[in-house]
C-alpha cells in the first residue's frame, strides 16, 4: 500500500468506529493494512483508533469480546494498540487491562489480584531478558548467569503452578531473547558459546512449562526475532524500562491474536488452494501436463516446497480442497500421475476444477463439508480471484500469494489461520474422515430415498463417560464446533477434567461409525444432577456427521438412562449465537417443553414420559460408568 492508501484506510477505519458499526468492513480494512509494507506499524496505528471507540453491542455484526490481562517485568503499554488491532482482525474486541511496572510476581502470586478475575480469558505474563540480567553482579561470568537463570525459572515455574491451580483462563508465558549487548560483553568465544548454551537451556525449560500445566501456553520468541527487527531498543530500554522493542511486541501481539482466535472457536478448518501458478509452475490448459513443474528447476522447486507446506498442514487436521479454472479430467490426471506432485488426489477432500466463478466454488465446498464459509482460507496467486472472494465472501480468509512462489509458504503461514491449542489423534485422521464422504455420496446416489440411504449406511452410535484420553478432544470440540454447540461453552482440557471430576457431574462422549468408516469421537454432552433433575449444560456434535440422527439418538439415550436412574426430569439449555440458530428447535423436537429463560437463551424441560422414539436406522450402545447416570454414586 502507498502512503496515501494507508491514510485512506485509516480514515475509513476512523469513520467506521465512530459510527459504531460496520465491523465486517473493519476486519477487511485491518486485513489490508496487515498485508501492506508497513503492516505491524500501521496496525498499531489502527489499534490506537479502535481502542478509543468501544463497539456497539447492538450492531448486527458486533465483534465478540475477549478479556486480556497484561503483566510482566517491563513497560508494556505499547502492546495494547497491537493487541487491539490483531484481535479485531479476527472479529474480537479485546478488553485489555495492563498491570503496573514489574508487577508480575505480585500479580501471579496473589489469587485475589486483578489478573485472576474471571473475565480474563488470557493472562499475558511478558518476560524479558532482564528477569535474569538484572540479577547479575557488575562483573559477571557465565556461572552467574546460570545461577540467575535457575532462580528465575524456579520463580516463574512456581507462579505458573499457582495460576494453573487458581486461575480460570490461559496463562501465556514466553521465551526471552539474549541481547547482543550482553553476550558480547564476553570477549572470548568459548564463554560466549557457553552463555548461548545456558540461555537456550533456560528458554527450553520455559517451553517445557506448557507440558506441565494445561492452562499454560509458552510462546517462543526466537522465530519472531528471526523474522527481523530489533529485539530491544536501547534508549527505550534504559529510559522507559521497555525491554522488548515495539516491533517485537507487535509480532508477539500477532501470535496472541491467533491464540485468542483459537480460544474463541474461530480457528479456520479448510484450506482451499488454486492450482496454476499456485501449486505448480505454469498453466495446465496452456502448457499441458508436460509444461508444468513442481520440481526439476529452481522455480519449480519453490512450488514443490509450497506443496510440502500444504501437505504438512493437511497431516494435522486441516482439510484440503481445490478451486481451479481447469478441466476436471486434466486436473485429476495431474494429481494422480504427474511425477513432480507432492500432493495427490487422496490429499484433498474436495476438488472443484471447472470454469465457474471461484466464490461460488467456495460456497459449494463449504456446503459439501457442512461448514460455513468462515471456516475457509482461500490461497491464490491471482489478484482478481482473491479480490472476488474477499468481496463476495468477507467471512472467508484470503491469502494473496502473488507471483513469487518462494514466499508462498511464508504468506500462507503468516496469520496462523489454523493455529490450535492442542492436536489430537482425531486431527491427524480428519482428512481421511472427510474423504470417506465420497463413498457416502456414491451410496447416496445409488439409493432412492434418504431414509433408505440412512438404513443402508448402517450408522452405529456410542455414548459413554469420557476418559482421560478424551479430554483434549472434548475441549477441542467445545472450541471448534460452532453450529451444533447449544450453549457455546468454550473449555480447555483442564476445565473439562474439572467438570467431569465434580460430584454429580459427567462428561459424555459420542462416537459414530458406519459402513464407510469410523468417525471417532464426534460429540459430547455435559450433564450434572441437581435435586433429581439432570441439567444438560451443553451438547455438541461435529458438522462432519450432520443429517444422520446422531444427536437425537445420543440425547434420547441420555433421557432413557435418566429415567432408569430414577431422575424426574432432564433440563436442556440453549444459548443463541450467529452460528447455531438452525438447532434452536433441537430440544423441542425430542419432546422438551419450554420452561423459562428468554428468547436468546431459552430453557427446556423433559418429564421423561413419554420418551422420544429412537431413530430406527441406527444402533446405539451406551456405557455410563460412574456418576449421575450410572445408577451408582461417583
Amino acid at each position: 500500500m502507498t502512503a496515501d492508501a494507508v491514510a485512506a484506510a485509516l480514515g475509513r477505519l476512523r469513520e467506521l468506529v465512530r459510527a459504531g458499526g460496520g465491523y465486517g468492513e473493519v476486519r477487511a480494512v485491518l486485513g489490508e493494512l496487515a498485508a501492506g509494507p508497513g503492516g505491524l506499524a500501521d496496525l498499531a496505528r489502527a489499534g490506537r483508533l479502535l481502542a478509543r471507540h468501544a463497539p456497539s453491542r447492538t450492531a448486527p455484526d458486533a465483534p465478540g469480546e475477549i478479556g486480556i490481562a497484561v503483566t510482566g517485568h517491563g513497560t508494556l503499554a505499547a502492546l495494547v494498540p497491537s493487541l487491539t488491532a490483531e484481535c479485531a482482525r479476527h472479529g474480537l474486541w479485546a478488553r485489555v487491562a495492563v498491570s503496573d511496572f514489574d508487577a508480575y510476581v505480585r500479580d501471579l502470586r496473589d489469587p485475589s489480584s486483578a489478573v485472576y478475575d474471571a473475565g480474563h480469558r488470557l493472562v499475558l505474563c511478558v518476560l524479558d531478558p532482564y528477569v535474569v540480567l538484572d540479577e547479575l553482579p557488575v562483573v559477571w561470568r557465565v556461572d552467574a548467569v546460570r545461577a540467575a537463570a535457575d532462580r528465575a525459572l524456579a520463580g516463574v515455574g512456581a507462579l505458573a503452578e499457582r495460576y494453573a491451580a487458581h486461575g480460570g483462563g490461559t496463562l501465556v508465558l514466553n521465551t526471552v531473547p539474549l541481547p547482543r549487548s550482553w553476550s558480547h560483553q564476553l570477549v572470548d568465544l568459548a564463554s560466549r558459546a557457553e552463555l548461548g548454551v545456558v540461555w537456550r537451556e533456560f528458554n527450553a525449560a520455559l517451553l517445557r512449562l506448557a507440558a506441565r500445566h494445561s492452562r499454560v501456553v509458552v510462546l517462543d520468541l526466537d522465530p519472531l526475532v528471526a523474522a527481523g527487527g530489533p529485539a530491544e531498543e536501547p534508549r527505550l530500554a534504559v529510559y522507559a524500562g521497555a525491554h522488548l522493542s515495539e516491533e517485537l511486541l507487535a509480532r508477539y501481539a500477532r501470535e496472541v491474536g491467533h491464540l485468542a482466535r483459537a480460544l474463541s472457536g474461530r480457528t479456520k478448518k479448510v484450506l482451499v488452494v488454486d492450482l496454476d501458478n499456485t501449486l505448480w509452475d505454469g498453466v495446465l490448459g496452456d502448457d499441458g501436463p508436460d509444461g508444468i513443474a513442481a520440481a526439476g528447476t529452481l522455480r519449480g522447486e519453490a512450488f514443490g516446497r509450497f506443496q510440502r507446506v500444504v501437505k504438512q498442514l493437511g497431516s494435522q487436521g486441516v482439510v484440503l480442497a481445490v478451486s481451479s479454472k481447469n478441466e476436471a479430467g486434466a486436473v485429476a490426471a495431474v494429481l494422480r500421475d504427474h511425477p513432480d506432485m507432492v500432493l495427490r488426489e487422496a490429499d484433498f477432500a474436495c476438488v472443484r476444477a471447472n470454469w465457474e466463478p471461484k466464490d461460488g466454488n467456495l460456497r459449494e465446498i463449504a456446503a459439501r463439508l457442512n461448514l460455513g464459509a468462515d471456516s475457509l482460507v482461500f490461497a491464490d496467486d491471482s489478484a482478481f480471484e482473491t479480490g472476488l472472494v474477499a468481496g463476495s465472501l468477507p467471512e472467508a480468509a484470503v491469502v494473496r500469494l502473488g507471483g513469487e512462489p518462494a514466499v508462498h509458504g511464508h504468506l500462507l503461514l503468516a496469520d496462523g489461520w489454523f493455529d490450535t491449542l492442542e492436536l489430537t489423534e482425531e486431527d491427524r485422521v480428519r482428512g481421511a474422515h472427510y474423504r470417506t464422504e465420497a463413498a457416502r455420496a456414491e451410496l447416496r446416489a445409488d439409493t432412492g430415498s434418504y431414509a433408505e440411504y440412512l438404513r443402508r449406511l448402517d450408522v452405529r452410535v456410542g455414548i459413554r463417560t469420557a476418559t482421560g484420553g478424551d479430554l483434549a478432544r472434548v475441549a477441542q470440540l467445545t472450541r471448534r464446533t460452532n453450529q451444533f454447540n447449544l450453549t457455546t461453552l468454550r473449555m480447555g482440557p483442564a476445565e473439562v477434567a474439572a467438570y467431569a471430576a465434580a460430584p454429580g457431574r459427567a462428561v459424555l462422549v459420542v462416537t459414530a461409525a458406519d459402513r464407510c468408516g469410523d468417525a471417532g469421537v464426534v460429540g459430547a454432552v455435559f450433564a450434572r444432577c441437581a435435586d433429581g433433575v439432570l441439567e444438560l449444560d451443553n451438547a455438541l456434535l461435529s458438522c462432519r456427521v450432520f443429517g444422520r440422527g446422531i444427536a437425537a439418538a445420543a440425547v434420547g439415550r441420555v433421557l432413557r438412562q435418566a429415567r432408569e436412574c430414577g431422575l424426574v426430569a432432564v433440563r436442556g439449555r440453549y444459548r443463541e449465537t450467529a452460528k447455531n440458530g438452525r438447532f434452536r428447535s433441537f430440544y423441542p423436537s425430542l419432546g422438551f417443553g419450554r420452561e423459562g429463560g428468554d428468547e436468546a437463551a431459552p430453557v427446556f424441560r423433559h418429564g421423561l414420559d413419554p420418551l422420544p422414539p429412537m431413530p430406527g436406522h441406527l444402533r446405539v450402545t451406551a456405557a455410563f460408568g460412574t456418576g449421575p447416570l450410572s445408577g451408582r454414586p461417583g
